[in-house]
């Protein structure tokens, strides 16, 4: 595990089961995630992008030991400078993860019990993960739900009597609440409105310089990740094709993904509106029960060769810790969010 790495995902395969129609005992298996290596650093928002059904969602459940199936190694270095694998925790040790690694989930509205008070949702990860006593757990939690921008005395009513905007502040502050080093934020805002959704976008950065927190933040909107990510790993059919710096991605990208995604970000400026153009994918994402031979991209990807069909490629580091899992990454001229066309500079080849 890297010295400046909180988590380390390190070969994370997720394969579902699929049963034949003809038969039960012909069964198939979906790679939802398909050998993936991922470092995030303390301090920084990781974005997490790419298509609906690429295993964004399913990288970050098997993070919170949600996937049974998930093989490899999750490592997080916890507050204690232990190093644990998620997939092979002790029980005490489980009690840890699951108080320093936390989940702001996508849907304000199902994630919240509707028989529970405010103040029993917010409380009821101190009470199952600490040994806090009812003093205890009543500060903390007035605490939190002050941070999130609640008032006390919303913590006597339920999650009916709320908006959209303001269940998923008790949501976070239900996340928030043990005091973790580590969110992972699936989703959070694509539910709310635009007005509410930079709310809770600024509450997120707030929060994160006064405690000090770490994200995973995944995402489909790339113009909200462009803004609050300091980093952008890009997914494809279980696999991560890019990463890279935020303003670098979106000023240069070097995968032919990442550059059709960037070329469907909406270009606020009405003068620079038609000014670059939309890169539109032939054909629909592979079913990832059969998947293609070579690279995962190759059957939508204008730039594939011989190679691309036979051979997948390996992610290659770079300059500015960036990798690429592309065979032409080093020749390649692609078009950034400004539009203007830029070429592989010598700083920018793979090592």
């Amino acid at each position: 595990m890297p010295a400046e790495a909180v988590l380390s995902v390190r070969d994370l395969e997720v394969n579902y089961p699929v049963r034949g129609r003809r038969s039960r005992r012909e069964a198939r298996y979906v790679r939802a995630v398909a050998g993936v290596d991922l470092d995030i650093r303390p301090g920084e928002t990781m974005g997490l992008v790419g298509e609906s059904g690429c295993g964004k969602t399913t990288l970050g459940s098997s993070v919170m030991r949600a996937r049974p199936e998930a093989t490899g190694s999750i490592l997080y270095r916890d507050s204690q400078d232990r190093v644990l694998d998620a997939l092979r925790l002790s029980r005490s040790d489980e009690k840890v993860y699951r108080r320093e690694v936390r989940m702001v989930f996508q849907d304000p509205h199902s994630s919240l019990n509707p028989r529970m008070t405010l103040r029993d949702i917010i409380a009821e990860p101190l009470r199952m993960l600490t040994d806090l006593g009812p003093q205890e757990i009543e500060k903390r939690v007035r605490d939190v739900t002050e941070r999130v921008g609640l008032h006390p005395e919303h913590l006597r009513r339920y999650p009916h009597a709320f908006s959209g905007g303001q269940r998923q502040r008790v949501s976070i502050a239900r996340a928030l609440v043990p005091g973790p080093r580590l969110v992972v934020a699936d989703e959070a805002v694509s539910a709310l409105d635009t007005s509410v959704r930079s709310q809770i976008l600024n509450l997120l950065r707030d929060l994160q310089d006064e405690m000090g927190l770490t994200y995973l933040f995944i995402s489909h909107d790339l113009s909200v990740v462009e803004h609050v990510c300091d980093r952008v790993a890009v997914m494809y059919l279980g696999r991560i094709v890019e990463v890279a710096p935020t303003e670098e991605l979106f000023r240069s990208p070097r995968h032919p993904y990442t550059e059709a995604l960037i070329s469907a970000v909406p270009v606020p400026d009405p003068r620079l509106r038609g000014s670059r153009e939309r890169i539109r994918l032939t054909g629909e994402v592979p079913d990832p029960s059969k998947p293609p031979t070579g690279c995962p991209f190759n059957p939508r990807c204008r730039h594939a060769t011989q190679v691309c069909v036979f051979e997948v490629p390996a992610p290659r580091a770079g300059p500015l810790g960036r990798t690429v899992a592309c065979h032409h990454a080093d020749d390649l001229e692609l078009t950034g969010v400004t539009g203007q066309v830029n070429p592989p500079t010598p700083s920018q080849r793979q090592e």
